[in-house]
């Protein structure tokens, strides 16, 4: 049996990218520099290869883009839209990742007409890569009151404050500090360090760090990371 009369399209993957630069949370993306729409802001992107699978391209693209491997990338959908792309018929399979800011290859930032934009300052994005940046940031928004991904967006060490304002970012609102706190403390996810910030004060605020193999061997036991209500 062959595949001659069957229609043919492309498939391709689009990546939303966020970053967190300590107060807000942002998004990278470049302009594009072919046609159609060159010149316009495109989510970071490429087309599956022969001989690889859908999370291959998508590292791949990632890595291609920021220069880092091994980061939380995660599939979304597929997007489908007959007309999404002018060009052809592409189907395209969205991704999110989180990185480090301060783990980017700045030098990639002109390599590809690349930029971080806040989310409240975003220019218009072709094709239908709002609507996968929308999905992302819900399920962004979603997953981070039950899993601990917002770490994978802070340095290794950082402040209670610093990671307050993470997720202020992600939920764009304001939490209570005490509330906040409070909550993460009691976990005992946190190792606090002797070592202190004192970027922003003489006195200075006590770095921690996410103790990870500690939090897989509560969750093997059936901890449950939960930040919701905080």
């Amino acid at each position: 049996m062959t595949y001659t009369d069957k229609d043919t399209f492309y498939l391709a993957v689009d990546c939303v990218i966020f970053g967190f630069d300590g107060a807000q949370l942002k998004l990278l993306v470049y302009q594009r520099d072919f046609m159609p729409e060159q010149g316009s802001w495109s989510l970071m992107g490429g087309f599956l290869k022969k001989g690889e699978n859908l999370d291959q391209a998508a590292n791949r693209v990632l890595a291609r883009i920021s220069g880092l491997k091994d980061v939380y990338l995660e599939q979304l959908s597929a997007f489908s839209e007959v007309n999404r792309d002018p060009a052809a018929r592409v189907i395209s399979i969205g991704y999110y990742a989180l990185i480090n800011i301060a783990d980017y290859d700045k030098k990639l930032l002109d390599q590809y007409s690349a930029r971080w934009f806040a989310l409240d300052q975003l220019p218009p994005l072709i094709f239908d890569h709002t609507e996968i940046l929308e999905k992302a940031l819900r399920r962004l928004k979603r997953k981070a009151k039950t899993q601990p991904i917002g770490f994978e967006l802070l340095p290794t060490q950082f402040t209670i404050i610093q990671l307050r304002n993470l997720y202020e970012a992600i939920y764009q609102r304001s939490v209570d500090p005490a509330n906040f706190r409070r909550k993460f403390l009691s976990m005992k996810l946190l190792d606090r360090l002797e070592a202190k910030d004192k970027t922003s004060s003489r006195k200075g605020a006590y770095l921690y760090a996410f103790n990870r193999e500690k939090y897989e061997d509560l969750s093997a036991k059936g901890f449950a990371f939960d930040v919701t209500g905080i």
